[in-house]
């Protein structure tokens, strides 16, 4: 950062370390304690639709790396489209594999990366909620790539309202296990991602 930066009060902006994913697996250890929010085993990557042969090549690939898994449980590696037009590469696991959940939504963004697309990577999210509770709030943790930071949703499947306080209890909460997102009107609500609503 230059001294003209540093006047205008311009700052750089964070590059992408999608090593931070492997920080969920202890943050869901947290999650579990201070909130009671355990995975669901539903995790997605976000990125502006792409159309092209590249992409379709990448899109295969990474199925076969993920479906090649002998251990993955229930269905394969899906691709969808929301209703603003972004694709979501949605990935399941069983609830108590989410370090395998975790690989897959880092290899999914460093598939991409790696193949050009980088700059269309918008947001990752592993999926938590209460199973033992009659609660039908959804939580994420929300990773945004272009930040390399987290911010936690809360969200109630098919009302389209959140729960913030929750959100800035969880926030609080991992502040030690997770680089939380400051700013929270970069706390984006997703209504519709994958693992969110089912």
């Amino acid at each position: 950062m230059g001294l003209l930066d540093i006047l205008l009060g311009r700052t750089k902006p964070v590059a992408p370390d999608l090593d931070q994913l492997f920080a969920l697996p202890s943050a869901a250890i947290t999650l579990q304690a201070a909130a009671g929010f355990t995975p669901t085993g539903a995790g997605a990557v976000c990125f502006a639709t792409v159309e092209g042969a590249a992409f379709e090549q990448t899109h295969q690939e990474i199925r076969a790396l993920l479906d090649a898994d002998a251990e993955r449980e229930g269905p394969p590696v899906a691709l969808t489209q929301d209703d603003y037009g972004y694709s979501w590469l949605s990935s399941r696991r069983s609830p108590e594999r989410l370090p395998e959940l975790v690989n897959d939504l880092h290899a999914v963004n460093s598939s991409l990366e790696a193949n050009g697309f980088g700059p269309q990577l918008l947001c990752s999210l592993a999926a938590f909620h209460r199973a033992d509770q009659d609660d039908d709030r959804r939580l994420a943790l929300v990773y945004l790539y272009k930040r390399g930071t987290f911010y936690p949703l809360c969200t109630r499947p098919g009302h389209q309202r959140r729960d913030n306080a929750l959100e800035l209890q969880v926030a609080s909460a991992l502040e030690g296990d997770l680089r939380i997102e400051k700013d929270t009107a970069r706390w984006f609500p997703l209504w519709d991602a994958p693992g969110m609503t089912d």
